[in-house]
């Protein structure tokens, strides 16, 4: 299923969902946020106009938190960040938990040269955002 798809579902499904509440309710009861990818699973190697799946490893760190889906961004011709997206809602009881899940996303192969993954980690002290790179050539 293309992230397109994905995410169309996903919020079709949460228009669904919040339809059901109370209309005096206007509060947001849900937030986006970034998740903690911890690895990723990319061949040695890419073939030009050849689809990959990709998996990645991400964080899950509460109850409340939801994988949605990843948010793949160009950066460059060659160059893709990935974040994974979760949902996390509000006013429910939730455990902090450490809990490690893995997710797939497909990768089709467009340009020549050598793809740059940038994986979102997290954020250092100072609040700057961390990256897992991996390049992967494409075979001539």
């Amino acid at each position: 299923m293309s992230l397109k798809k994905s995410i169309s579902v996903v919020l079709c499904f949460l228009a669904l969902t919040l339809s059901s509440c109370k209309l005096e309710d206007d509060r947001l009861n849900f937030r986006f946020v970034s998740l903690q990818i911890l690895s990723a699973d990319l061949p040695e190697s890419f073939d030009l106009n050849q689809t990959y799946e990709i998996n990645v490893t991400y964080l899950k760190y509460s109850t409340c938190v939801f994988y949605e889906g990843f948010d793949v961004t160009n950066d460059g011709l060659t160059t893709r960040n990935v974040v994974a997206i979760g949902s996390e809602f509000y006013e429910q009881s939730c455990a902090q938990v450490t809990e490690e899940y893995e997710a797939t996303f497909n990768f089709i192969v467009l340009y020549e040269g050598t793809y740059l993954f940038r994986f979102w980690t997290g954020q250092d002290e100072n609040g700057e955002p961390q990256y897992l790179e991996i390049e992967v050539p494409v075979n001539p």
